[in-house]
């Protein structure tokens, strides 16, 4: 395929990309007036970002396996289908409950797209030629991650309400499906025969929910040591041990292959992700709350806010991605990020009601620095570690642990929120002498008098800095993972054998280089020459 023929069949697979992320950025600024009109909790505010989260994490794997037995072009469209029809359901929820799971089934579609749109990429793109298009992937996740939280701060504060916000991306996801269908045309792969992992998907998705649910619940609902807890942690325990159970000795095709794990850049590198993924998703879902009901700003404010994060995240990963792939090194960056991370977070665990929205701006800069130069890389570094045939799985497997971590980290300082802003709200009002036994902290602040008001202003504001403060240790047990991986310079050549292998080592599975084809001939019979000698080099790169 032409350079124009490429991006002719990507421009829908864009487009899917586009609004898949879409559905996890436009919905931040709008949650503290939708949880507020539903009469939600801040345990709901909670799930509203979780049930996405956990459906997008569980599912992308499946998708992935379920690619090789089926039409992937029919796959995107089928994501996308599940998106448009979830995004309905969100848009005419008539409670929380119901609000929570559309969401969820909105996290399988878009775990879908972002699962197959790599997957078709890889099929039209061959891998010496795919780093030329992943700066239009990067351009879109940019415009995706800018855009949302402002425009949907715009919605929010327009007419359409934030039942629009829902509506936002379906026009992106008709248009995906329309260009999808007239644009990409997938050559017909021979069927090889493939075990989907049902059994060990099942069981790791019920022991992860059943541990998300008990950390949102507990405190709340029950006691944290309660007879209610020892059955939850005990059934996921139960649960997980058996998952990995069939995980190492039933799946014949693992959704999670344990045998990755005996990388220890591998280990490090998913422990590192894990922990980046509470900090990346906690500060992006809890700031634009800070914002909204600590500081009284409108959604589109709070949007333009987040700016300031974003685009420390985006200069970042943008330099480090370049000078990574010219150097070949790549712990500084990752080490340095983790640094600011760190320090980030411990900046933003001084903040209150009444900080300078400058200095939290500041604060929201570093913290976005330190992020753009991990997320990413730890992935690549995952790649360096495994053999060229393995780096789909090891890909999967970092990204399924980021977003694991920052589901559990959304849920568990959802949950310390929740306890810490009632707590406080309790013991203002009760200062001032009103009745507040039935205050629950809900994430309203709207036409409260004034001094109810500072009273929960400064419930949020001391509630976001223990937060930030709890997160921050977690960062630095991140740090403490990039500090102990041991560094090999990324792979120039081709090869089968782990890039984690001594340096220099040579492997016999190493890929020789493939002799360079004849120069053909001027004249008569030139193109026929040059046809023939692009073939043969095609043949012995396909016998390697």
């Amino acid at each position: 395929m032409t350079h124009r023929e490429v991006l002719t069949a990507m421009s829908g697979l864009l487009l899917a990309m586009f609004v898949a992320m879409l559905s996890s950025t436009v919905v931040t600024n709008a949650l503290p007036t939708i949880v507020a009109d539903l009469d939600g909790s801040q345990t709901g505010y909670t799930w509203v970002v979780v049930a996405t989260l956990l459906t997008t994490t569980v599912s992308t794997p499946l998708w992935g396996k379920t690619a090789d037995l089926v039409s992937k072009k029919l796959l995107v469209q089928l994501g996308l289908s599940i998106y448009v029809l979830a995004s309905l359901l969100a848009s005419f929820a008539p409670s929380m409950s119901v609000l929570i799971a559309a969401r969820a089934l909105q996290g399988v579609g878009a775990g879908g797209i972002l699962a197959l749109v790599q997957v078709v990429i890889g099929t039209i793109v061959s891998p010496r030629e795919r780093g030329r298009y992943s700066g239009y992937l990067g351009a879109v996740f940019a415009v995706a991650t800018v855009s949302g939280p402002l425009v949907g701060g715009l919605v929010v504060d327009s007419v359409l309400g934030w039942r629009g916000v829902f509506w936002l991306s379906l026009p992106f996801a008709v248009a995906a499906l329309v260009v999808l269908q007239r644009t990409l045309h997938l050559p017909t792969a021979p069927r090889r025969e493939v075990h989907v992992d049902v059994l060990g998907s099942l069981l790791l998705v019920g022991g992860v929910s059943l541990l998300l649910i008990w950390v949102s619940l507990a405190g709340d609902q029950f006691d944290w040591v309660s007879g209610t807890t020892a059955l939850m942690v005990g059934g996921a325990v139960v649960v997980l041990a058996l998952a990995v159970l069939v995980e190492a000795k039933v799946a014949r095709d693992p959704v999670l292959p344990l045998d990755l794990f005996r990388d220890r850049v591998i280990v490090l590198a998913v422990i590192a992700s894990a922990m980046v993924g509470v900090a990346m998703f906690g500060a992006t879902v809890y700031l634009s709350q800070y914002f909204q009901t600590a500081r009284g700003m409108t959604p589109t404010e709070a949007g333009l806010m987040s700016i300031c994060m974003v685009g420390g995240l985006l200069v970042s990963s943008i330099t480090s991605g370049r000078v990574i792939t010219a150097t070949g090194l790549w712990k500084r960056w990752l080490v340095g990020g983790m640094v600011l991370v760190v320090v980030g977070l411990g900046l933003l665990a001084t903040i209150d009601e009444t900080t300078s929205l400058v200095v939290i701006g500041l604060f929201m800069a570093v913290l976005g620095v330190g992020l753009g130069a991990t997320m990413q890389n730890l992935v690549l570094v995952v790649q360096n570690a495994v053999p060229l045939h393995r780096i789909g799985v090891a890909s999967s497997v970092a990204a399924f642990f980021r977003t694991l971590g920052g589901s559990i980290g959304v849920s568990a300082l959802g949950a310390l929120l929740a306890h810490r802003v009632t707590s406080d709200i309790v013991s203002g009002l009760a200062a001032l002498g009103i009745d507040a036994s039935d205050v629950s902290g809900t994430a309203s602040t709207h036409s409260l008098p004034a001094p109810v008001l500072a009273v929960v202003e400064h419930a949020y504001g001391d509630g976001f800095s223990l937060l930030f403060l709890v997160a921050a240790p977690l960062a630095a047990v991140a740090l403490v993972a990039v500090l102990l991986m041991r560094e090999v310079p990324l792979r120039t050549t081709v090869g089968a054998g782990s890039a984690s292998s001594p340096a220099g080592a040579r492997t016999a599975e190493a890929v020789p280089a493939v002799p360079a084809a004849p120069a053909a001939p001027t004249g008569s019979g030139a193109g026929d020459l040059r046809h023939s000698a692009t073939r043969a080099t095609e043949a012995a790169t396909l016998e390697v």
